[in-house]
């Protein structure tokens, strides 16, 4: 499987897509301006302790002064024990203890600034990798507890070996479970090698220095996305290439001689047609060669797809028409997943297939598709009514949730109501107010289309309703409202 890197990148958006055989199937999007400050990592100066809220207020050279609780202050844990904050020791030391007015402390942002607050520190430093999280404070080796139990302890003893001699804390994150040891000692290394950076910096750099910061989308391609399928990494951007190209040489030298510099007329992302694909990843209905299509349906508590023959009839048979809608249908059910990142529960409803093999083949070719996906996937069989169920791990936002917004007229219902419906509550509207206030005239705002409405064929249900309450009904058109919305203006 050849696989290509495009990055497309500008100042106020990056967006990396991920080719396999001419045929986009991941793309991931960062906004400057939304992107937060949890990892970061400040030399901090205590500019005021408040002893009666057991907190201090730290000046990491933000606009706010950002806040340090007691509970987020880092102790270092019996022998043995897991890594813990001073919560985790009994009885706990006032922070006044602890720290004092003017000192300085390496502290890590815990949670981003809202509203009027300031960004929340902690002392306790981690930095994620790939696959494994460093704690340079601590030597606990310790494995998610996500992972199935029977494994921790093998792939503990496999971590503490690669560890050696040098220490520092490592946890093995879920996507580190099948890891071999060569990408675990890659990452173990890259950690060290960041750590080692950030105490270089808290010696040189003064108070409320910015001493590291979590990768950036450029930088985590590198970390994460490059493969042994990985052919190349084209990036639109000079200076942005050779920023990479420096990161790349340091810390990921194998990732880094992939990176080549993209100065085509043509924007990057025309050369696959990316822009048309995402514009198509955003809608409802993907259109299969073949003639058939799938619905998608991102909801709260899971997605659902469904798969329809369309205009398909070039089988055999009806049986064939199936069975080879549905084979196309699991190729393309698979990459739909991976290009909107569909995440948690999803429920996919194949055509019925009468034959026992035919649905273990479609069942065995959508598996062998999910292996593709670098996220974690696991695929139930066929249930009692025909369903697939399935479910894939949460990494981020989805497409459409990154993209868009729920719609202002329908509010996400994705459905209004229609122009006759809002007359009609209109009507019933009028008449309840009419039973409380006694004005002088009713003033009806509300879209052109319900305007419409009544001045053609609800009109004499207007008249009539204006007679019934011995008031008179005046219409104002308002091209800006949507069409369930109305005001009545009681004048």
């Amino acid at each position: 499987m050849q696989e290509d890197i495009l990055i497309n990148w500008a100042p106020q958006e990056t967006r990396v897509a991920i080719v396999e055989n001419g045929v986009l199937q991941e793309l991931h999007v960062e906004r400057t301006l939304e992107r937060g400050l949890v990892g970061n990592v400040y030399l901090g100066k205590v500019a005021r302790v408040l002893p009666g809220m057991q907190s201090a207020f730290i000046d990491i050279g933000l606009e706010r002064a950002a806040f340090l609780h007691v509970a987020d202050v880092w102790h270092r844990q019996p022998d043995g024990e897991p890594p813990g904050l001073v919560r985790n020791t009994l009885p706990q030391v006032p922070i006044e203890k602890q720290v004092f007015d003017g000192q300085t402390l390496l502290v890590q942002v815990i949670k981003d600034p809202i509203g009027s607050k300031g960004a929340r520190l902690s002392t306790q430093i981690s930095i994620a990798g790939r696959m494994l999280v460093f704690l340079p404070q601590d030597d606990h080796v310790g494995v998610s507890q996500k992972i199935p139990s029977v494994q921790r302890d093998e792939l503990r003893a496999r971590l503490v070996r690669l560890i050696g001699p040098s220490g520092g804390g490592f946890i093995l994150r879920t996507n580190g479970e099948d890891a071999n040891d060569g990408e675990l000692s890659e990452d173990i290394a890259y950690l060290r090698k960041s750590w080692a950076r950030i105490k270089e910096a808290s010696l040189r750099l003064p108070p409320s220095s910015l001493l590291h910061q979590d990768l950036n989308l450029l930088q985590r391609v590198l970390r994460d996305l490059v493969g042994e399928g990985t052919q190349t990494i084209r990036v639109d951007s000079r200076e942005q290439f050779e920023a990479l190209q420096g990161f790349g040489l340091e810390f990921m030298p194998a990732a880094a001689a992939k990176l080549q510099h993209y100065h085509g007329e043509r924007p990057i992302f025309d050369l696959y047609s990316i822009d048309e694909e995402i514009a198509r990843a955003l809608g409802r209905r993907v259109e299969l060669k073949s003639g058939g299509y799938l619905i998608v349906d991102q909801t709260e508590a899971l997605t659902t797809v469904d798969v329809n023959t369309g205009g398909f009839v070039g089988a055999r048979n009806f049986d064939d028409t199936i069975f080879k809608t549905n084979l196309e249908a699991a190729m393309a059910i698979a990459r739909q997943l991976r290009l909107r990142n569909l995440g948690g529960i999803i429920i996919v409803d194949f055509i019925d297939m009468v034959r026992e093999d035919h649905r273990d083949a479609v069942l065995a070719e959508f598996r062998k598709q999910l292996i593709r996906d670098r996220v974690k996937t696991m695929a139930a069989g066929c249930s009692q009514l025909g369903l697939v169920e399935m479910t894939r791990k949460r990494t981020r936002e989805s497409l459409a949730h990154m993209l868009c917004e729920p719609c202002a007229s329908c509010e996400g219902k994705g459905s209004v109501k229609t122009a006759r419906s809002v007359a009609y509550d209109i009507l019933r509207e009028i008449l309840r107010e009419a039973r409380q206030f006694n004005p002088r005239e009713f003033r009806v705002v509300a879209s052109p289309k319900v305007i419409e409405l009544f001045l053609d064929e609800e009109s004499q249900h207007l008249a009539g309703l204006s007679e019934f309450i011995g008031k008179p009904v005046s219409l104002q058109s308002e091209t800006a409202m949507g069409q369930e919305q109305y005001d009545i203006v009681l004048i």
